[in-house]
């Protein structure tokens, strides 16, 4: 292995695991470069990078090096990130997943509103699966969305975005004239409590507006979605320790088949709730 590559994975062996100090390293490498992966591991010799110093001083700050390059990869996309854009996680692309798998939608044109959408991944991933979807995102940030816009034209989508909040669109729905057909959210759904067991860097650097929610009101946006009736389908991403309560809330709402979904870990983490009407 490359002795750069090994030196930036010690430095950052103090902030990360061994493994994670070596992907990262591996990581930063290759896109500071442009040398692949198996020619780094094959060399013995130094690399010079342009202010190597400065980056390795950002990530031992514990700034995460998606926020450095200001990009990553997730579920064959090319997304730009921001301070303003969470940084898409693999349970995302698992809700992404489950939406995929319903195979009596896949043919027909279905109507979608992402809502939080962010960097636009969940949208863009599923106009990408399915190109003949039409495919809405709506965000509170107006900053995230000009992010969201920029990944859908880097990613070749066609997705309609628009600057909406939730909790004061207070159109509802009549069941009769839903205009969509599946609701997709991964909203803000962190208890500020919660804050104590978390990562520095995610509270340091990722947008505390699309993660924490109220102690006193941890179904916030899942509530103000389901009292929309936007579609008679909603598919949710959860706080692993809400999953009973989103259900009963959905239940309480007029949905029925609610199902609770564990992710890759084996936490509760994405439910699914159809509409009685």
């Amino acid at each position: 292995m490359s002795p750069t590559v090994q030196y930036i994975a010690h430095t950052l062996a103090k902030v990360y695991t061994p493994d994670e100090a070596r992907a990262i390293a591996l990581w930063l490498v290759e896109e500071l470069t442009g040398k692949s992966r198996t020619d780094l591991l094959l060399s013995h010799e130094p690399i010079e990078i342009h202010d190597l110093d400065k980056c390795l001083s950002r990530l031992a700050d514990g700034e995460p090096v998606q926020y450095l390059l200001g990009r990553t990869d997730w579920m064959g996309l090319n997304l730009r990130l921001t301070r303003d854009t969470l940084i898409p996680r693999p349970e995302t692309g698992e809700l992404v997943n489950w939406i995929i798998e319903d195979g009596s939608l896949q043919d027909k044109p279905v109507r979608v509103v992402d809502i939080g959408t962010g960097s636009g991944c969940i949208a863009i991933a599923l106009k990408k699966r399915f190109p003949q979807w039409h495919i809405h995102a709506w965000d509170i940030s107006s900053a995230a969305l000009e992010i969201a816009r920029e990944n859908a034209l880097r990613n070749g989508t066609d997705i309609s975005f628009a600057h909406v909040d939730i909790t004061s669109y207070e159109k509802t729905i009549p069941l009769s004239r839903q205009p969509f057909d599946i609701v997709v959210s991964n909203p803000p759904y962190v208890m500020e409590k919660e804050k104590d067991t978390m990562e520095a860097n995610v509270l340091q650097y990722e947008p505390a507006q699309a993660l924490f929610v109220p102690n006193d009101d941890p179904l916030l946006f899942y509530r103000a979605i389901a009292r929309k009736h936007l579609a008679p389908v909603i598919y949710f991403e959860i706080n692993g320790l809400m999953g009973q309560a989103v259900a009963d809330l959905m239940r309480q709402e007029g949905y029925a088949d609610v199902t609770i979904r564990k992710d890759c870990y084996g936490k509760e983490r994405m439910v699914k709730a159809k509409d009685n009407g």
